[in-house]
């Protein structure tokens, strides 16, 4: 038989089985075959891990990349690079903040002439879903984007309006009709308000967990009506841990996320006037941040993913009333999740599942999200035992605003390899399209 390109051994490889002693053994960009641990195999390199955990490369579903257009907020090259030191082989990008949006075909192809050999991971893309673009949806879908996102409420940027009752219906209705997904931002904006003064408490009530219940229900409903797949994006409120729980019992095709910060950061925990906490919904209370992982350990939430919105530093200035709502944290995720996860008695299988498995199936992305053989040879290194101290200034973000900075997070990425390759400094990741 012809020897391997490579094999990566481990006592601890994470498989959808749970861990397993094996040997991943890769030809060419797919993992060919899985082997028992110590079994001799001929390759061109062979890489043994011993006790270290051997993770599928992570698929974060909900990046926001910004170029072109906003590059000097993030840019293709150094989120990519980013997501491969944070263990992440796949983004799906999201439709704004970039200009124009990603709200056409035309659009499309800008942000993928923009793209074009910068990209460290693979890559794939939402499309949009404003007001007036329903005609665009199709060609969008039969183009290659992943599925559709939407605000009910202002998104922070005039270019990316939210859809009206009316309009969410017709865009759901319209998706339903080739299969389509729909990715929804819900909070309902006549329970949002303006903050009464400059502190993090006054932000976070005027984004009361109820305006999450509130639109959840509503594209619930519409969904149950219409038939469309829907995914709830960044659930940040418990609050609307009963309703997804529900309409899943009923057999409504719908999903939900949540993020790392709202599994590990808390209202209690911000300290006065770090705007780099700043995010839309809000981090809540430390009891908030018990029920979602008690949701995410019972399948209400299926995936964790980064919702990765970066901006300049001048931006989360002067006040959490005016400052921009978004969290940086792509690179840091997976430790983010682990300090947490780990102190909670759950495995490395648990947050593979959440940050592999699960965001994979969900953007339709076959061949990724798992260590099995026929799949991308999308691999992880973990040491699940190393600790480090964020340094805000040595993260590949473009910008060094990180709630997370002087933190100390646990478990450390030493080699990523995406498609068999380790992830070095020329950028080999490549698009995915292809209609679900």
């Amino acid at each position: 038989m012809t020897p391997y390109d490579l094999v990566v051994r481990s006592r601890r490889t994470v498989t959808p089985e749970g861990e397993r002693a094996l040997a991943v053994a890769v030809r060419g960009e797919r993992i060919a075959a899985l082997h028992d641990h110590a079994e001799p195999l001929a390759a061109a390199e062979d890489v043994d891990l011993r006790d270290l955990v051997l993770l599928p490369g992570l698929v974060d579903s909900h990046v926001h990349v910004n170029e072109p257009g906003r590059t000097h907020w993030e840019g293709f090259a150094c989120a990519t690079r980013a997501a491969a030191a944070g263990g992440v082989t796949t983004i799906v990008d999201m439709p704004l903040n970039s200009l124009p949006p990603t709200v056409s075909t035309e659009a499309l192809e800008i942000k993928l002439r923009a793209a074009e050999g910068q990209c460290h991971v693979d890559t794939a893309f939402w499309g949009g879903a404003i007001p007036g673009n329903l005609k665009e949806l199709r060609p969008l879908h039969e183009r290659g984007v992943r599925g559709f996102k939407c605000f009910l409420s202002p998104s922070g940027v005039e270019e990316f309006p939210p859809l009206s009752a009316g309009e969410l219906r017709q865009a759901m209705t319209e998706v339903a009709g080739f299969g389509g997904l729909m990715v929804v931002h819900a909070e309902d904006p006549a329970l949002l308000g303006e903050p009464d003064g400059p502190g993090y408490r006054a932000f976070l009530d005027s984004r009361p967990g109820a305006a999450e219940r509130s639109a959840v229900e509503h594209v619930v409903r519409l969904a149950g009506e219409t038939g469309c797949r829907v995914h709830i994006l960044h659930v940040s409120s418990a609050e609307c841990l009963d309703v997804l729980e529900a309409a899943r019992a009923e057999g409504v095709p719908v999903s939900a996320e949540t993020c790392p910060h709202y599994l590990t950061l808390t209202a209690e925990q911000v300290p006065e006037g770090e705007t780099a906490y700043k995010c839309c919904p809000p981090i809540r209370s430390a009891r908030n941040r018990d029920l979602l992982w008690d949701g995410l350990a019972r399948g209400v939430l299926s995936c964790v993913v980064s919702d990765h919105s970066p901006s300049t530093a001048d931006l989360k200035v002067p006040d959490f009333a005016a400052a921009w709502g978004g969290i940086a944290s792509l690179q840091l995720g997976l430790a983010a999740v682990w300090t947490e996860a780990a102190r909670r008695g759950h495995t490395p299988s648990d947050v593979a599942r959440w940050m592999s498995a699960a965001p994979a199936e969900l953007a339709g992305l076959s061949g990724k999200g798992a260590i099995a053989a026929g799949n991308d040879a999308d691999l992880v290194a973990f040491d699940p035992d190393a600790e480090t101290v964020v340094d805000a200034a040595r993260l590949h973000h473009k910008n060094p605003v990180t709630p997370y900075h002087g933190r100390t997070l646990k478990g450390a990425v030493l080699t990523t390899w995406l498609r068999g390759r380790p992830v070095d400094g020329e950028p080999h990741g490549r698009f995915l399209l292809g209609a679900r």
